[in-house]
């Protein structure tokens, strides 16, 4: 196992084009790290150049201590699993998985064993002898992790290796892939412009936007504590509303007035960071909100409760989301309209969405009153995108959760 370093990371291309622009992270020994972000922001680039398939312009690439800049990708003792699986089409999944054993000239005897206890782990054993035209997408997968688990390197880098799966396999795929990692406690980068996978997989993630890192942290702090507009527009599903609001000064400079309704500022903090600025963006999640009628007067007082038009609901069973449309200034407007292209999003635009519980009765085409927990909301600068309310205190404590739960799972795996 091993760490990996990287301080000031740098690819420019022929044009000047900047992939990757001064980028700094580092990857613990036995970390799961989660490289995120829409197409085009550098994450892929970014794990090849790690594993040494893209060139460095400038910038320092450590594995375990060593300088690797200038080193040959078959040198880094990495094991790299591919979007496309790439496997041999002519070799039996035995073969497959014992192919870069060969290269390396191991006796047949290792190659038997390892191969075999690596297909055991993988539960590919009944399948040594067949095809890869001959398995499914879910197995052709698991073949291309045996060959990169056969090798025992030193990390795994893994290229949107799901992607080519449908919805329900790849649930399954994250799954064993988590279970796998775990047990195993080697140091992983996986790539991934599904924040599903992000969320679920990573110990932490690392947020990229047009090659610049944005946010790095656990899954639970982007969640709860994003550092700034893209970041709290990227993770979620569906989206964070933002709502433009000004200070009501009718209520002496502690509530905002927001399209939907006003909302009461909890504390003075969230006064303070507003400060003299004209217009901010209110941020709330879906599942901030609930139907009024459903919550309990004592609960009720510690948010706001807004009347508004229903345009649309979609029942899910197990959850209703109601689309709730506003008027925003054009600025506003037309930046959020960027924002949701960037993120490959319809839902950053001027609607809210809310989801309430299944059992409510609200409708489409009626007005409604919804509850809001604006204890929870964020604030944003609309100039720079910042997050002008996190909680810096709480990012510690999840910081230091997360940790201790990764060593924690470290500590107890087996062998």
């Amino acid at each position: 196992m091993a760490a990996i370093t990287m301080k000031n990371i740098v690819k420019l291309y022929g044009d000047g084009f900047p992939a990757v622009n001064d980028i700094s992270l580092d990857v613990r020994d036995g970390e799961f790290m989660i490289l995120v972000g829409p197409s085009g922001c550098g994450k892929s680039t970014l794990l090849r150049m790690i594993v040494g398939l893209e060139d460095i312009t400038s910038g320092e690439m450590k594995i375990a201590d060593r300088v690797v800049n200038r080193i040959a990708p078959r040198q880094r003792n990495l094991s790299m699993v591919f979007q496309n699986y790439a496997l041999y089409p002519h070799l039996t999944v035995f073969e497959n998985i014992a192919f870069p054993l060969r290269l390396a000239k191991k006796p047949d005897e290792e190659v038997r064993r390892r191969v075999n206890d690596t297909a055991e782990l993988l539960e590919l054993t009944e399948h040594l002898e067949r095809k890869p035209a001959n398995l499914s997408g879910g197995q052709r997968q698991r073949v291309a992790m045996g060959r990169a688990i056969v090798r025992q390197a030193d990390a795994f880098l893994f290229d949107e290796p799901l992607s080519n799966l449908d919805a329900k396999l790849r649930g399954q795929m994250r799954a064993e892939i988590s279970r796998l990692q775990r047990r195993l406690g080697v140091t992983t980068v996986y790539v991934t412009h599904d924040q599903t996978e992000a969320m679920t997989l990573g110990d932490r993630v690392a947020v990229l936007r047009k090659g610049v890192l944005q946010q790095v942290g656990s899954p639970r702090e982007l969640y709860e504590e994003p550092v700034n507009l893209f970041v709290a527009g990227f993770i979620g599903s569906p989206s964070m509303n933002f709502l433009p609001a000004t200070l009501d000064a009718s209520a002496g400079g502690t509530s905002l007035s927001t399209p939907l309704g006003r909302f009461e500022l909890p504390d003075e903090g969230k006064a303070a960071a507003v400060g003299e600025r004209g217009v901010v963006l209110v941020g709330l999640r879906p599942e901030y909100f609930e139907d009024a009628s459903l919550v309990s007067d004592d609960k009720r007082a510690r948010g706001a409760v807004i009347d508004v038009q229903v345009d649309v609901t979609e029942w899910l069973g197990n959850e209703l989301y109601a689309y709730v449309p506003y008027e925003a200034p054009a600025d506003l407007a037309a930046q959020l309209r960027e924002l949701s292209r960037e993120l490959d999003s319809d839902q950053l635009r001027t609607q809210a969405v809310v989801a309430l519980d299944p059992g409510s009765l609200i409708t489409e085409g009626e007005s409604a009153e919804l509850w809001v927990d604006t204890r929870r909301m964020h604030i944003f600068d609309p100039a720079t995108g910042e997050n002008l309310t996190r909680d810096e205190d709480r990012v510690a404590v999840l910081g230091r959760k997360a940790e201790e739960a990764r060593l924690r799972q470290r500590e107890s795996k087996p062998g």
